[in-house]
């Protein structure tokens, strides 16, 4: 239910036309933060167990310890994400990985995107701006 909620909040800016705002871009970076965060763990602990021969035993894959063995580092890698039960089968479903990339690039780009717009209204800005001394009742 919660998660409906922030995603009318997320989707009622585009209706409206109020997305070209840089708070649009930083809330839709944060739904991409989290987004991967989410495809993370469930890269990281796939498989029904973590023994990873008893997860390769329950998908129906025969278990490579000789495998295993010489490729060890490569279930404690945090990206790119496997746990390969022998050479042809991996436990991590084949779309997390690109999920993973196309998210932080996504979180790259609207962080970016917010950036400029800030700059750019700053720029554009047409009201100067006045600073008032206390005290001394003048104005530059």
């Amino acid at each position: 239910m919660p998660v409906l909620f922030v995603l009318r909040l997320w989707v009622r800016p585009l209706f409206t036309g109020r997305w070209r705002t840089p708070g649009w871009f930083v809330g839709t970076a944060g739904f991409c933060v989290a987004a991967a965060a989410v495809t993370w763990f469930i890269g990281a602990f796939a498989g029904p167990s973590m023994d990873p021969e008893e997860s390769c035993r329950a998908a129906g894959v025969t278990y490579d310890g000789a495998y295993r063995s010489v490729h060890w580092r490569e279930p404690s890698r945090v990206f790119p994400l496997r746990n390969k039960c022998n050479a042809t089968y991996d436990l991590v479903p084949a779309w997390v990985n690109p999920a993973l990339v196309l998210l932080l690039v996504l979180t790259t780009t609207c962080l970016v995107v917010a950036v400029r717009l800030v700059v750019v209204d700053r720029r554009t800005s047409r009201t100067p701006r006045t600073v008032r001394f206390p005290g001394t009742g003048r104005e530059t």
